[in-house]
């Protein structure tokens, strides 16, 4: 997903031009934002959901995803180069489906949420510098 995201944003920010800046900086935050103040009950969701069929297991995996896409689409708007944006999410995906199986087991679910809302906090804040760079260039 981040890799379509940033298929779709490279062009638009070659298009919109300096504006692309600002809103990558704004869907930063706005991820990020949903991030934290979103309260979803995944396990019981999900379960739910894939026992439905096909369809429904699909949707659930596309609203997993979006957040994923966002931060692609971010990352296009934000004119970063495309090599190295794919091998550093693939290092973040090895790096971090390694460590969550290793430490997923020991971990509680309170645990998990407070870094997710973390996550969340430190695109918002990421999102903010994006645009705070930008403003200072003028």
């Amino acid at each position: 997903m981040p890799l379509i995201g940033l298929a779709i944003g490279a062009p638009l920010a070659t298009a919109m031009g300096s504006t692309a800046d600002y809103v990558a900086g704004g869907v930063l935050i706005a991820v990020g934002l949903w991030m934290v103040f979103t309260d979803e009950d995944d396990d019981e969701s999900s379960g739910r959901m894939t026992s439905l069929g096909l369809w429904p297991a699909l949707v659930l995996g596309a609203s997993i995803s979006l957040d994923e896409l966002a931060i692609g689409f971010t990352l296009g708007l934000a004119r970063l180069p495309v090599i190295p944006v794919i091998v550093a999410i693939a290092v973040q995906a090895l790096v971090a489906s390694q460590l969550g199986f290793r430490l997923g087991a020991y971990v509680s679910e309170a645990w998990r949420e407070r870094a997710e809302r973390l996550a969340g906090i430190v695109l918002a804040a990421l999102g903010v510098f994006l645009v705070i760079q930008r403003i200072g260039q003028h």
